[in-house]
């Protein structure tokens, strides 16, 4: 009975959020679709509760490269880049900003976590030229299954599966995968490897 519950009200969120897809869909041709993308999301970014879940995912399931359809994307997160995917039992907390990120299965982010399309989305390597004029690199961020991301943090590189990021961490290298990493720049404090088997022992 619950899943037949929420397979209607997935059904429901999908009719409900049609005119806003194709809104998107006709400025994405004038404007482009990620700057068409990141004022339909501020718009339903501000929708509170388990409405506000269902809709959110109804819109970015047919607008960014992929979202399942039992992620969680909580009030206030902006996304940035319909190249952006997000896995299965993935929870994104509120007020994130998700740019060209893959994140996986079963990962967490905290509140206020912050994935931009990598470390080189302003250029400033001529000093002559404003950096708002300089050429970006936008690159894809991969955070690995069963990641955990903690609140405030900014991930820039890449994170490795079933790792952990503290709050408030800067990732700017890559993070291998079951590392707990904290700190600005981040570095790895421990493998959760090491635990289990000190435990284990």
């Amino acid at each position: 009975m619950r899943e037949a519950v929420k397979a209607a009200a997935r059904g429901l969120a999908w009719l409900v959020v049609t005119p806003s897809v194709l809104s998107w869909r006709l400025r994405a041709l004038v404007i482009g679709p990620d700057r068409a993308l990141e004022a339909s999301t501020q718009a339903w970014a501000c929708l509170p509760g388990l409405s506000g879940q269902y809709l959110r995912r109804a819109f970015l399931s047919r607008t960014l490269r992929a979202c399942a359809a039992d992620a969680t994307i909580e009030f206030g997160t902006l996304f940035s880049s319909v190249t952006a995917s997000i896995g299965a039992r993935a929870y994104i907390g509120p007020r994130c900003h998700i740019g060209w990120a893959v994140i996986e299965p079963d990962v967490l982010l905290a509140a206020g976590v912050h994935v931009p399309s990598g470390a080189r989305t302003h250029g400033m390597d001529d000093p002559a030229i404003p950096i708002r004029s300089q050429p970006v690199l936008k690159t894809a961020v991969r955070i690995g299954a069963g990641s955990w991301i903690g609140s405030a943090a900014v991930v820039l590189a890449d994170v490795g599966c079933d790792a952990v990021v503290g709050a408030g961490a800067v990732v700017t290298r890559p993070i291998a995968d079951r590392a707990v990493a904290g700190g600005v720049p981040a570095r790895v404090l421990r493998m959760r490897d090491r635990h289990i088997n000190e435990r284990s022992a």
